[in-house]
């Protein structure tokens, strides 16, 4: 059943790895100034990621922010992972489709989903 499971997410990694994503612009996080939307939980930050427009807008609706303008550039998942989440300069993962429940994907920042300089298990363990 574990195995199962983590096969399954790790297919689900490697998907959006190669998928290119919608990152809205403008942080609301405090402290994090620009770049890209953020929302912070728990001491963790979380890049903000959509799959398309339609799933932006669900989040936009939640925030009660429909009928604002959302800027966002695309961006391929792998370079997220890879380049933006090690540049937050804080433990940072991704949030995909955040507004969507259980249909979203969170990617916190360990070992096996970001590089490893950026993981926050690495300094945990033993």
């Amino acid at each position: 059943m574990v195995t199962s499971r983590r096969l399954a997410f790790m297919a689900l990694l490697e998907k959006f790895r190669a998928t290119p994503v919608l990152v809205p612009l403008g942080s609301r996080s405090p402290g994090a100034e620009g770049g890209f939307l953020t929302a912070d939980m728990n001491g963790i930050r979380f890049i903000l990621a959509f799959s398309d427009q339609q799933a932006l807008a669900r989040y936009a609706q939640a925030q009660g922010m429909f009928h604002s303008e959302w800027s966002y550039q695309t961006v391929l998942g792998a370079r997220l992972l890879d380049v933006a989440v090690p540049a937050a300069g804080v433990p940072c993962g991704v949030a995909l489709d955040c507004a969507d429940g259980a249909e979203g994907l969170v990617l916190p920042p360990v070992k096996g989903i970001v590089p490893d300089e950026a993981a926050i298990d690495l300094y945990t363990e033993g």
